[in-house]
């Protein structure tokens, strides 16, 4: 990582404070939202809040040890390695818990009928498990031996050093590029995002042909249910969006830094990148506030119940009305 002067340190510290502060209370709305609402403890929702999880973790924890990193303090190469590791298995989490989002929209639009007896409670936490198991092993690789620990003590030994292995700890001191092109990116980042654009684009065709089908229907209800999934499958593939558009420049630059060693990156395209990953945590409660109805009803309900002291308990039941 490039050494920032003073000025842009501070400014770096900063911004990341005010994201953390924005993205943890956000998400942790959005987890109580769910809980506290009827209406939305189906399976999307249990997968939205294992991505609200990770996105607390990413403004509580992640972004407390980019500031660390950021500094740069001189510490043991595995603790600096663990310090770096949070962010690849949170990226992760939130890559697969997009994939489940994904697959489950696509069900309910493809088997609408089966759809529940399909999608159980129980499936849908097996999901959940599954997609965090495997986040942790894709971003511990490093802790496994995928790292820069021998390539840094080949160079100790050309120059002649001998004394206690201490490092100054920065993310590309630690993290071997190989493994975060070939592997994070090439494997575990970019084919979801690729398969996610194909589920959404045959969700939407699906539900359009079916919205064709039935405008000539003498029951609406077909039409509603439809036109109901088309307008959270356009929600959720906005969070999709916004995460491909936040997570894909730094990959790039990762590219850039792998493939071509002599080409220099701008400081500030760097911090730019960063400040894009860690702000995609804070805009998932946004996207849910203002496209979501049932979201931004619960989002009302907890505002007035408890910060503003209004304990109408007839309000708790407008929150299971049907809609989005």
């Amino acid at each position: 990582m490039a050494h920032p002067v003073s000025a842009f340190q501070a400014a770096y510290i900063s911004i990341e404070v005010l994201i953390a502060l924005v993205s943890v209370p956000g998400n942790i709305l959005v987890i109580w939202a769910v809980k506290m609402n009827q209406a939305l403890r189906d399976a999307t929702f249990c997968f939205i809040v294992s991505l609200a999880v990770a996105d607390v973790a990413v403004g509580a924890l992640v972004i407390p040890l980019a500031i660390i990193i950021n500094i740069g303090p001189q510490t043991e190469f595995y603790s600096c390695l663990m310090v770096a590791c949070p962010v690849l298995i949170l990226t992760e989490s939130s890559i697969l818990a997009l994939l489940a989002i994904a697959v489950d929209r696509y069900l309910r639009v493809k088997i609408p009928v089966r759809y529940k007896s399909v999608v159980t409670p129980r499936r849908a936490a097996v999901a959940i498990a599954c997609c965090w198991i495997v986040s942790f092993l894709v971003g511990l690789t490093p802790m496994f031996g995928w790292n820069n620990l021998n390539k840094m003590r080949r160079t100790q030994e050309l120059n002649g050093s001998h004394t206690e292995f201490v490092i100054k700890c920065q993310f590309e001191t630690v993290i071997s590029m190989e493994y975060m092109v070939y592997f994070n990116f090439f494997v575990w980042v970019l084919p979801p995002l690729l398969l996610m654009l194909l589920i959404y684009l045959e969700v939407f065709n699906l539900i359009r042909k079916q919205l064709n089908k039935k405008v000539s229907s003498s029951s609406n209800d077909p039409q509603k249910y439809y036109g109901k999934e088309l307008k959270i499958a356009k929600s959720l593939a906005l969070v999709l969006f916004l995460f491909a558009l936040s997570w894909l420049p730094l990959h790039v630059l990762n590219c850039i830094t792998l493939f071509c060693p002599s080409c220099e990156t701008p400081h500030i395209l760097t911090y730019i990148a960063i400040f894009l990953t860690h702000g995609n945590s804070a805009m998932n409660p946004i996207v849910y506030a203002f496209r979501i109805k049932k979201f931004r009803t619960a989002f009302l309900q907890i505002w007035n119940q408890y910060f503003c002291c209004k304990t109408n308990k007839n309000a708790s039941t407008t929150t299971d009305e049907p809609g989005n």
